[in-house]
């Protein structure tokens, strides 16, 4: 009698489906979509799905199959800059908090990120766009700097357990510094760790780009967005419920996907895998 399939393994497929259509219709409207995002037809407005609109059109007549499309890339695009952010800096400051272990600079690094910590993505953003204005680049440095703390304990984490093991003694003894430990032996080995952890934290800069734009922070018109198309679908939820289900669905099996993708890594990364039932 063949195994039942593991959980683990079926929630990584459906994660890398998921993750594809995203990434897939993202590139896609780099290239092409079915009708011009930014085009307005009043005429044609408010339309339910059909054959010549899928997902209908919007209060202007836009397409909505063509904003979820072009508002993947936004959504992705915001997401993996935010994530490599707090990755490219937490981690090496994870890295040198572990490396100076019980020291002052370790002390130093740990009480920054609580700091960052303490501050919202949203009040970040606020704060970066009374300063620069509303956009983009203001949402990728307000979650980038979310992320930051996240990747960072992570990495602290990880790393003091790695200083025990007998590689790095080994190293020592060879005369490697700590610094040179930190790169070439122990930075590799949390490569996997990592690689999870960007995956969810890319999932939930998903939906906190779709929050920030909801109420404006984020990426600005004419550039579509699914959560400027949210607020603007709020109002019509009762005559046009398409415009509001169809970017709702588009989120939410975003974040769906990509967190499934990172639990799946996770699991598949795990040295204790194949010893599981």
């Amino acid at each position: 009698m063949s195994a039942a399939p593991r959980p683990g393994r079926s929630g990584l497929a459906l994660g890398l489906v998921l993750t594809g259509l995203l990434a897939g219709a993202a590139v896609l409207s780099l290239v092409w979509t079915p009708y011009d995002p930014a085009a307005q037809d009043i005429g044609r407005r408010m339309l339910p799905p059909s054959a010549a609109h899928l997902l209908g059109t919007d209060h202007f007549g836009r397409d909505v199959l063509s904003m979820i499309m072009a508002g993947a890339r936004a959504s992705l695009g915001v997401a993996l800059a935010a994530t490599a952010i707090g990755l490219g800096v937490g981690a090496p400051l994870g890295l040198l908090a572990a490396s100076r272990r019980d020291g002052v600079v370790d002390e130093a690094v740990m009480r920054v990120n609580d700091i960052v910590f303490a501050f919202p993505a949203l009040v970040l953003a606020i704060l970066l766009a009374a300063v620069f204005g509303p956009g983009a680049a203001g949402a990728i440095v307000a979650i980038g700097l979310f992320n930051v703390p996240v990747f960072a304990r992570l990495t602290r984490a990880g790393a003091l357990g790695q200083w025990s093991r007998d590689y790095v003694s080994a190293a020592r003894a060879a005369g490697r510094s700590d610094l040179a430990i930190s790169i070439e032996h122990i930075a590799p080995n949390l490569a996997g760790l990592l690689i999870v952890q960007a995956a969810i934290q890319a999932a939930l800069g998903v939906g906190a780009e779709a929050g920030l734009s909801y109420v404006g922070l984020g990426v600005q018109p004419p550039s579509p967005s699914w959560g400027r198309m949210l607020n603007d679908a709020q109002t019509l939820a009762g005559t046009a419920p398409w415009l509001a289900v169809f970017p709702g669905l588009a989120i939410a099996l975003s974040v769906l996907g990509l967190s499934l993708l990172g639990e799946g890594l996770r699991d598949r990364l795990d040295p204790a895998w194949e010893r599981r039932p």
